[in-house]
């Protein structure tokens, strides 16, 4: 089982109503990044828990249902009497998204170690991301979780910028390379690194991840496909799939599960197991996380897919 860690949320779409400027239609789907990578997990076969707070207003409420139903574990889910994020989200004419966030004092912010206890051996690999690395006091919990656990279970990365959430790009450096400091997995996208590290590329920041306690660091380019740094077997990429582009919204949590789904069937979900990865099951893997993208992005909204709709 995987215990994926970071906030849970509603993502709320906004679109013009016809011709009348003065008003919007809004469309609220169930988000963030680790949510989505939780439900992304399920959907692929693969047993996994959400840690996170979790409002008792009616969202929250609908929070936990759409994770029941969809098959994530809820045990590690923290109630509090605090509202449910919001990210408000615009799409770009290219389908990109734009956030802001309504989330100081949100639940999903609140967790506290004392909120989290020992693990158990069922959990094997833990994965965090986004804006729970830099939000207090969640962030902190989970940097002593990782700092407690990386010499036993297969620690994830995903940092997922978000400086509408922490505009403070030094503290977002200064947060993920304390986590990268002990992920052997990190995917990260090509426009992250381009915030976090301007005056570097993108291979000599995942080059010096591996150097660290890395064995595998993703890089993703959107239309320009995928890469692969290995500790092992050096560098491998993947193009990206042609597709009708609907919008890219989920599309690097997708990514992120099919990553995890990959090493968990494969049983290479520990740090001694991803250590001993071969060539060809790193291209496989590469493979697999860009199909499961490409079909997230053929649709509206983070809508990960299930086994089934792989070729």
């Amino acid at each position: 089982m995987y215990l994926v860690c970071g906030e849970a949320l509603f993502d709320v779409f906004m679109a013009p109503v016809g011709t009348a400027h003065n008003r919007l239609t809004l469309d609220a789907i169930a988000g963030g990044s680790p949510f989505n990578v939780a439900v992304g997990l399920a959907r692929l076969g693969t047993p996994c828990a959400l840690f996170t707070g979790i409002s008792s207003d009616p969202m929250g409420q609908q929070l936990r249902q759409v994770l029941s139903k969809e098959g994530v574990e809820g045990r590690y889910l923290v109630p509090f009497d605090a509202p449910t994020t919001l990210a408000m989200v615009a799409l770009g004419d290219n389908g990109v998204p734009s956030y802001s966030f309504r989330g100081e004092g949100c639940a999903d912010r609140l967790p506290r170690d004392e909120h989290l206890g020992v693990l158990d051996d069922e959990a094997r690999g833990i994965h965090l991301g986004s804006y729970s690395l830099v939000t207090t006091p969640i962030a902190d919990t989970l940097l002593a979780l990782v700092r407690r656990e990386s010499g036993r279970r297969l620690i994830s990365l995903d940092p997922n910028i978000r400086l509408n959430v922490e505009p403070d790009v030094l503290r977002w450096r200064e947060r993920i390379e304390a986590f990268a400091e002990r992920a052997h997995l990190i995917k990260v996208s090509d426009e992250d690194l381009a915030l976090l590290y301007p005056g570097e590329t993108p291979e000599n920041v995942a080059r010096r991840w591996l150097q660290g306690g890395s064995e595998l660091v993703l890089l993703t380019r959107g239309g320009a496909g995928a890469q692969l740094f290995s500790r092992q077997h050096g560098e491998l990429n993947e193009a990206a799939r042609a597709i009708t582009l609907c919008d890219t919204v989920g599309a690097g949590d997708s990514f992120q599960a099919a990553l995890l789904s990959y090493l968990h069937e494969q049983r290479l979900d520990s740090p001694t197991a991803l250590a001993g990865i071969t060539r060809e099951q790193s291209q496989a893997l590469l493979a697999f996380a860009v199909e499961a993208a490409a079909l997230t992005c053929s649709r509206r909204g983070p809508d990960l897919p299930h086994r089934y709709e792989f070729a």
